[in-house]
């Protein structure tokens, strides 16, 4: 191993320098700050929990990206947090325990043992939201405007929204009385979108003529808002649940659009991503140039329930570090630069500026580097008057 290899961080792990630390900063501060406005609670949950809590109810997919660790002190097995969603569930459910909607965000490093194929990175800084108590479709309708809301701050351009509802599909695989294995080979053909695959196994599993057929019709059920309307015809005799499902996503999409109609719509009733765990409307946000989901989210009732108490539940999450490369922050050129002498007066000077709020440099005996290295516009100089504020001169700073 040679010394520079040595150093090289894990695949997946990266670090953050300036300046593009401090725009992850000021994004996590207005987003949060956005959050509040809007009434959500911040919480912060621990980077580790005993695994029995920490990946009910979610499925394999967080199973297999978390890192797992014996505790020294219980013998119990650990997980670090791979996604935030099941803690802040807990909380709501065991910890909080209050009545009527509750609202929390959080924004905190999470670490992966493999990267998200949709929202990529083994150590993302999660930020997001998680509404509480309410299966209405106004709390849906919350969850999506304020993701749009945090794209806009974040400065995403050219949003399409991928918008789903798991019911749909949910509910034909109850008609059909799919067996946990069918489903699971249906879910892996839709996937693929491949007709071939689906029809072999529409083929094997499904008698009923017409549901057949629909399952044989999802794979084509993607596209702009016209794909709903396609969708009316082909469900027109399946079972009341999924026109449901169907009728849900409609008006989401017409409470959404109606706010939102800069954004470009796209809908895929045969996306199944996060079929374990989600409950009703799912979605997905994408901006050119991305090839992952900025924001993704959806409903997931229920998830509280080993807890003791099982609450309608909606949210989203994000990757701040990915937000934050939506708008790149160039280096600062705001500060002060103060000269290395113990001059009378000086010290005071910098405390004033630094208590203005104004960024001051001062410079170590004997350095080499100059105000402009520093990021600096001004520099301190000492007149008649006192030390007073000058344009930075390069000669005489260098």
């Amino acid at each position: 191993m040679t010394i520079a290899d040595r150093w090289l961080l894990p695949d997946g792990m990266d670090e953050v320098l300036p300046p593009q630390a401090s725009r992850m900063e000021e994004l996590r501060r207005a987003l949060l700050d956005l959050y509040h406005l809007w009434g959500y609670d911040q919480v912060m949950p621990p980077p580790v929990e005993f695994l029995d809590s920490l990946l009910t109810g979610i499925g394999t997919d967080l199973d297999l990206q978390t890192f797992k660790l014996t505790d020294q002190l219980s013998g119990r097995m650990m997980g670090v947090s791979a996604d935030v969603t099941p803690q802040v569930a807990r909380m709501d459910a065991h910890s909080l325990k209050r009545e009527g909607p509750v609202r929390l965000c959080y924004c905190t490093n999470v670490l992966r043992a493999k990267a998200d194929q949709h929202q990529g990175g083994r150590s993302p800084v999660q930020v997001g939201v998680e509404l509480f108590g309410h299966a209405s479709l106004a709390a849906d309708l919350e969850i999506l405007r304020l993701a749009l809301e945090s794209l806009d701050v974040a400065g995403a351009h050219e949003i399409h929204l991928a918008l789903g509802h798991v019911g749909i599909y949910r509910n034909l695989v109850q008609a059909a009385d799919l067996s946990q294995e069918a489903q699971d080979a249906f879910s892996a053909a839709l996937a693929l979108k491949s007709p071939g695959q689906l029809e072999e196994q529409v083929t094997r599993h499904v008698s009923d003529p017409a549901l057949a057929d629909m399952f044989r019709a999802l794979e084509d059920l993607h596209g702009g808002p016209e794909v709903l309307e396609r969708a009316r015809e082909v469900f027109a005799e399946a079972p009341q649940a999924v026109n449901d499902a169907l009728d849900k996503l409609c008006d989401l999409y017409r409470g959404v659009s109606a706010e939102h109609p800069e954004v470009a719509y796209y809908f895929d009733l045969s996306e199944l991503r996060g079929y374990q765990y989600h409950t009703g409307m799912m979605f997905a946000a994408y901006v050119p140039g991305y090839g992952q989901a900025l924001a993704k989210g959806g409903r997931y009732d229920d998830t509280g329930r080993v807890f003791g108490r099982a609450r309608p539940a909606t949210g989203f999450s994000m990757d701040l570090k990915v937000l934050a490369s939506l708008a790149p922050k160039e280096p600062a050129k705001d500060a002060v630069w103060a000269p290395a002498e113990d001059a009378e007066g000086l010290s005071e000077a910098i405390q004033a500026l630094r208590a203005q709020g104004r960024r001051v440099v001062r410079a170590l005996p004997g350095q080499r580097t100059g105000a402009e290295q520093h990021g600096c516009c001004e520099r301190l100089v000492n007149t008649k008057q006192g030390w007073t504020l000058a344009p930075l001169d390069k000669a005489e700073s260098a």
